[in-house]
């Protein structure tokens, strides 16, 4: 069930400035358990309703994990889509989220932020932002991010694999300019879902570098060189065989090559 102690009031100054786009229902809470939480237990299901928060108390991650931070100290948001893709095309929106997020980031913040594999914004490997979709099986996928953009948006025993805009840009980012902005992109970027892979591939600071792969029963290493026409992450290992990771935990081992590698198909 959704938060019952959370209260949302509209945001008419962000739907007038989206106009054109399909997030067209924003709702500000001061304080929510999730906004990825509320979205997937909120009852009218449409698509295109934003749940933006200064502080949330429940902040979701991948497996399980929380997101901490500081209230106003992060852009907190969730959008609610209804993508007429099948499952294993699913990944492409969390790949336009991050897209359009380091664009955004770039245009309003003023510096770049990579890709890392899956689902991160990384600059220099310190984590920027977190990314998680969730679906609720009938059609609904929620896309929440948590972009940190100041001092106290992470825990200071974070310091060392987080960052903030604010240690990277010469200017203070307003967390609405950069809601919006990146909101227009992310939409402009699932209207255009067959090129998505080869954004993601220019943007991304995984391919190229050595990796190891966490999963559920199993760790290997190798080297990420493709993603696949799915926006999966193909790792070739050292006897050259390729493995194909639809999920998991990726960690990067060394920095990356000069030479960046493009996106691919998966049968190439």
């Amino acid at each position: 069930m959704p938060d019952a102690a959370a209260t949302w009031s509209p945001a008419p100054d962000l739907v007038a400035r989206l106009a054109g786009t399909r997030f067209g229902d924003v709702r500000r809470f001061a304080c929510v358990d999730s906004t990825n939480r509320y979205l997937l237990t909120e009852p009218t299901r449409d698509e295109g309703v934003v749940a933006v928060a200064d502080e949330q108390t429940a902040g979701r991650g991948r497996h399980g994990r929380t997101w901490d931070a500081k209230p106003g100290a992060a852009l907190l948001a969730s959008v609610r889509l209804r993508p007429a893709l099948p499952p294993e095309r699913v990944h492409l929106v969390t790949l336009a989220c991050a897209v359009a997020a380091a664009d955004a980031v770039r245009a309003v913040a003023g510096f770049d932020a990579g890709l890392k594999w899956p689902n991160d914004l990384v600059v220099a490997d310190r984590k920027l932002a977190g990314i998680l979709a969730e679906a609720d099986g009938a059609g609904t996928v929620v896309v929440g991010m948590g972009l940190n953009l100041r001092a106290g948006a992470y825990p200071a025993e974070l310091a060392e694999v987080a960052t903030t805009c604010d240690e990277h840009s010469d200017r203070a980012v307003a967390r609405d300019e950069l809601l919006t902005v990146w909101l227009r992109m992310f939409d402009g970027r699932l209207d255009a879902l067959d090129d998505i892979v080869d954004a993601a591939a220019a943007r991304s600071a995984t391919l190229g570098r050595e990796v190891r792969v966490e999963l559920a029963r199993e760790a290997f290493a190798g080297t990420a060189t493709a993603l696949t026409a799915e926006g999966y992450l193909v790792v070739t290992r050292a006897d050259g065989t390729e493995r194909v990771v639809t999920a998991g935990d990726v960690v990067h081992v060394r920095p990356a090559p000069a030479t960046r590698i493009t996106g691919r198909s998966r049968d190439s």
